[in-house]
């Protein structure tokens, strides 16, 4: 009997991560140690705690396919995070890409570094040319409408935030170069300081307590702490001894008198 033939559905012909590839030989603007360093830091002081672990993903440098028709087509952000990803069981392998189509949700946050050599795609300043694909910026803005997008230049040491307001980003104005998202229960902001044993003007997240230690200052305030526990038990033993030597001094006066301290 004749069977008849059902088209399959998009999702089960567009191509996954593993049909695209997850890098380019040779291509230009790959990361400096700045950019690697930064989103590290980023990632580390990362904290959400509205979200599970397993409904966020926070990535840098981890090429974001965006257009279903065009599939081919990608950005690679310095660094992002998306939140509220639809929990799966059993846990998904590590991604070689991130494919809206597929993942079913954009992102939420992007941030960019500035430079010189960027500065017209990450800002949309760049015309677009026939068949070629939108700067980041308009990915982020029209086609993707991600919230926020953060772009830093560290040349200049200025931060710049935009928000998506209907339909189109809007500068926001940012004091103390500190932006606090409330749905986040987490703010993003300027510190200077040293990370990984460089003295810069880095991009961190805080919390309402203040910045959020990085693994090593966690592990500094480790050692602090057992530091200052071990002295205090040093001081605890020796008031003991003290006390004791006390102790035993007044036992052996009492002696020398015939007094028995046993019997007090």
């Amino acid at each position: 009997m004749y069977q008849p033939i059902h088209p399959r559905s998009p999702l089960e012909t567009m191509p996954t991560m593993y049909d695209l590839p997850s890098e380019l030989v040779g291509e230009s603007g790959l990361p400096d140690e700045f950019h690697l360093i930064q989103a590290a830091l980023l990632t580390e002081t990362c904290q959400p705690i509205a979200y599970a672990p397993e409904e966020i993903l926070l990535a840098s440098d981890l090429n974001l396919y965006y257009d279903p028709i065009h599939t081919n087509w990608y950005k690679r952000p310095d660094w992002y995070m998306v939140v509220d990803l639809p929990k799966v069981s059993p846990k998904p392998e590590m991604r070689l890409s991130y494919l809206v189509w597929q993942e079913g949700i954009s992102p939420f946050l992007v941030v960019e570094l500035l430079s010189p050599g960027t500065e017209s795609e990450d800002l949309g300043r760049r015309l677009r040319e026939i068949n070629q694909p939108p700067t980041k910026w308009e990915v982020y803005e029209r086609i993707l409408r991600i919230p926020y997008y953060v772009v830093y230049d560290r040349y200049e040491n200025n931060l710049r935030v935009f928000k998506i307001s209907g339909g189109f980003y809007e500068a926001i104005a940012i004091s103390d170069n500190r932006l606090w998202i409330e749905n986040l229960g987490l703010g993003l902001g300027l510190w200077q300081g040293i990370y990984r044993n460089f003295s810069s003007l880095w991009l961190r997240w805080y919390d309402r307590t203040g910045w959020i230690p990085t693994l090593a200052e966690q592990s500094e305030a480790e050692k602090q702490r057992a530091e200052a526990e071990k002295q205090r038990a040093e001081a605890e033993k020796q008031r003991a001894e003290a006390e004791k030597q006390r102790a035993d001094k007044l036992a052996a006066y009492l002696r020398s008198q015939g007094i028995n301290p046993e019997n007090l």
